[in-house]
């Protein structure tokens, strides 16, 4: 986001189904069904409900509309630009929240303008995206994820707290939680992977970070979780497309991310822009009221995104009123942006389409947003000039940043060990991004300051100072697509297309490459080529930096390529050429220092994706957790009639899992506490890890699981577990894990969550391909 001085656009997206669930009779054992009933409007505190209750019988109809009115506001650095009608309307009682507006004296002007003018004197919540840091920012969201590591992911949300807090926020649009498989997809950069099992715990830690113990307290934010749902199954990976998939995929797939949010305590969630069986999210009543409400019990409230009310109308479902109506009737509380709400509820009421209790429901639940908050105790609590000076960017934050950075770091490759690097000698340092600053902190990086980033070329400088030599070269501009560089830089891009050659610009790279002992290649994409709106077709390096690297290769000398991305991109060239690949993902304000300390030895990467990277992008959707089909293709090259491609293997470049390390590890056979798992008592999964390599380092050892047989049939693994452990050199570890038959159940085709008596395998290893098996059975 910018702090601009005009309205600034937000994000986020997802899809739902109108469909009515299947019926809940089975035959297999150990079945769980859904609740059916409606949550009361009655609280667990029934404090806050006589607050309410109160309240709200001294609210007119219009002042209760006003409060499922968010407005945008930006700003500049002088403080808040109010439009004539904004300002009129939070005067009026007819707003509920700003967003797009931070700092005290911005939010105290805003916060001043209700609480001095209008009749009850109810007070405004301050929303932002926040998505991987507010001023300190950390590595984006699929690069938190690959750290693996949820105690640094936790940190990462609860410093985000710390900060947005100081600067008067009370409420974040994150986690982002969906699903995605699909890397065209640019919002892939802003969630936790392909896998739900993972997906669902960094959802956790996430909330956890931001909402701490006490949501009343001055430090803690009120986290939103979007895009509800299925946003990430966009079709052909476009942005805002068509979403379409059975309920037995919803459950088992891609819901559970958004339901372990919510069982985690997230106060607030967010509607997709996609529509799922017809009908846009939305106005999904199946999805925010029978799914979200009855089956999983949220008492939350929920906002739209970003004129999502509005967007409804060219999906094809209503003009202006039905689709106000169709919304609120759904189960949505807050419209942003739209003001379709603030329009349409009130002549809607007179005209009985809409019921003034459906708009006390929805009223209800914002006001108990702000109760749970602490604003009718104190309207300025996330107020205080004095906090924000000695919170921002506090060295303790830097230096966490620096260390999350380095976590997420992934080693793709490293022939001969190549890395890390000596600190003597000299180096080539090439590339677009080797001095670049503003993309090293990547989209959605809320209040973040790029020119507080530190850049590759400085961060080398920091870790190895004078004795190691750099020679610089930009070698390629990021693209050379001119209409490409406009898209981008309409959006804060920033884009410079150097004015020389192509041709000139890599013989100047090779130039350098030749009187250097190795070469350092800083390629990827702008930060702005991922995200929302961000799609690409084709996940290739842009415009001439394959043509650099060839050219860089030819030289003879040892290529190492760093990346900068925000996706999976299709890197069968460089996997094929390049002495080492080190992906870095956009790794945030202390970016260049992080990956100085992991290329010169100072850290050793421990990273492991949480996505799938395709050979080339025909394979997409690829994604780990796929199931066989009917004609599995088993390696013979001329077995015809199997599911295969001609051209490409179907084997991925690198799978879920995969990351490598300046050292090795070895592991046993996983042995098994028995052959058969009844009851209630766990079956125990052994495996001893030695560190059989030169250096100390972390590896995360994985446990997938496999039911064999099913009722329908299941996916070839499924993450079940994982440990991140450290081992010194030479030093071994056993590792447990414990497996209960609810980590076996699944939802069969009636929608019953089941595990099912039978066969099971268990794998374990250092990522889903590399894996040793065992067998039990569950009675």
């Amino acid at each position: 986001m910018k702090t601009t001085s005009t309205i600034l656009m937000l994000l986020l997206c997802m899809g739902c189904a109108q469909t009515t669930t299947p019926p809940q009779e089975s035959t297999t054992t150990q079945t769980e069904t859904a609740p059916a009933t409606t949550p009361s409007t009655r609280s667990s505190d029934p404090e806050m409900d006589k607050f309410i209750d109160d309240l709200m019988a001294k609210m007119t109809l219009e002042e209760k509309i006003g409060q499922l009115n968010l407005v945008s506001v930006g700003f500049d650095v002088t403080g808040p630009v109010v439009s004539e009608n904004v300002d009129e309307n939070i005067r009026k009682g007819n707003v509920g929240g700003v967003f797009n507006t931070f700092t005290p004296i911005a939010v105290r002007k805003l916060q001043d303008m209700a609480m001095n003018n209008t009749r009850l004197k109810i007070p405004l919540i301050f929303g932002y995206d926040v998505i991987h840091g507010h001023r300190t920012i950390f590595p984006i969201p699929l690069g938190l994820a690959s750290s693996w590591d949820l105690n640094a992911i936790e940190r990462s949300a609860r410093i985000a707290a710390e900060e947005a807090t100081a600067d008067g926020l009370n409420w974040v649009f994150s986690p982002m939680v969906d699903i995605a498989r699909d890397p065209r997809w640019g919002r892939i950069s802003e969630g936790a992977g392909e896998d739900p099992w993972l997906g669902s715990r960094v959802g956790e830690a996430m909330v956890r970070g931001y909402q701490g113990e006490d949501m009343k307290a001055n430090n803690t934010v009120m986290a939103c979780v979007k895009h509800f749902a299925l946003y990430g199954a966009a079709e052909a990976g476009r942005d805002y497309n068509t979403v379409d998939m059975s309920l037995q995929r919803m459950y088992n797939e891609y819901l559970p991310p958004y339901k372990a949010a919510i069982d985690a305590g997230a106060g607030s969630v967010m509607s997709s822009f996609n529509e799922i069986n017809g009908v846009p999210a939305t106005g999904n009543k199946w999805l925010m009221t029978d799914l979200l409400r009855k089956q999983w019990g949220f008492d939350g409230f929920v906002v739209t995104d970003y004129t999502a009310i509005n967007e409804m109308i060219p999906h094809g479902v209503g003009n202006e009123a039905e689709v106000a109506a169709l919304a609120l009737k759904a189960g949505v509380d807050m419209d942003m942006v739209g003001e379709l709400f603030l329009k349409e509820l009130g002549p809607m009421v007179k005209s009985g389409k809409v019921t003034e209790e459906e708009i006390n429901t929805a009223c209800r639940r914002v006001l108990e947003a702000k109760y749970k908050l602490g604003l009718f105790q104190d309207p300025y609590r996330y107020i205080n000039d004095e906090r924000a000076k000695s919170t921002m960017m506090k060295k303790e934050y830097v230096d966490a940043s620096r260390d999350i950075a380095r976590r997420s770091m992934v080693l793709l490759k490293n022939e001969k060990n190549a890395l890390p690097l000596k600190q003597s000698g000299s180096i080539a340092l090439i590339g677009p991004l080797a001095r670049n600053q503003r993309d090293l902190i990547g989209n959605w990086s809320g209040a973040g300051d790029w020119k507080k980033a530190v850049s590759v070329e400085q961060g080398i400088r920091n870790v190895v100072g004078n004795k190691v030599k750099i020679n610089y070269a930009k070698g390629a501009n990021l693209t050379d697509d001119a209409q490409m560089i406009r898209r981008l830089n309409a959006h804060g891009g920033d884009l410079e297309l150097d004015k020389r050659s192509s041709e000139a610009m890599i013989r100047e790279a090779v130039q350098v490459a030749r009187k250097s002992d190795v070469i350092v290649a800083v390629v990827g994409e702008s930060q702005g080529m991922t995200g929302e709106a961000a799609s690409r077709a084709d996940i290739t390096l842009p415009g001439q930096q394959l043509a650099l690297l060839k050219a860089l290769k030819a030289t003879g000398k040892p290529l190492v390529i760093v990346l900068m991305n925000g996706r999976p991109l299709a890197l069968a060239w460089e996997h094929e050429n390049a002495n080492a690949i080190l992906e870095t993902w956009f790794a945030g304000t202390e970016a260049g220092n992080a990956i100085a300390d992991v290329l010169y030895g100072n850290y050793n990467p421990s990273g492991k994706l949480t996505v799938t990277f395709p050979v080339e992008v025909g394979q997409v959707p690829i994604y780990y957790n796929a199931k066989n089909t009917g004609r599995p293709y088993g390696g013979d090259e001329l077995d015809k009639y199997k599911s295969r491609y001609m051209d490409v293997p179907n084997e991925p470049l690198y799978p879920f899992g995969y990351g490598l390390s300046y050292t090795t590890f070895s592991y046993s056979k996983p042995q098994l506490s028995a052959t058969t798992l009844q009851g209630t008592q766990p079956l125990e999964v052994r495996v001893d890890v030695r560190n059989t390599g030169n250096y100390d380092g972390e590896e995360v050892v994985q446990l997938y699981v496999q039911d064999v047989v099913g009722s329908i049939t299941r996916p070839v693994k499924e993450l079940k577990g994982f440990q991140k452990i450290a081992l010194k050199k030479g030093e071994s570890k056993t590792v447990t894990f414990r497996i209960s038959a609810d980590d076996l159940k699944f939802y069969n085709n009636e929608l019953q969550y089941v595990n099912e008596p039978g066969e099971y395998r268990v794998y374990v290893g250092t990522n889903s391909r590399d894996v040793q098996a065992a067998s039990f059975r569950l009675q």
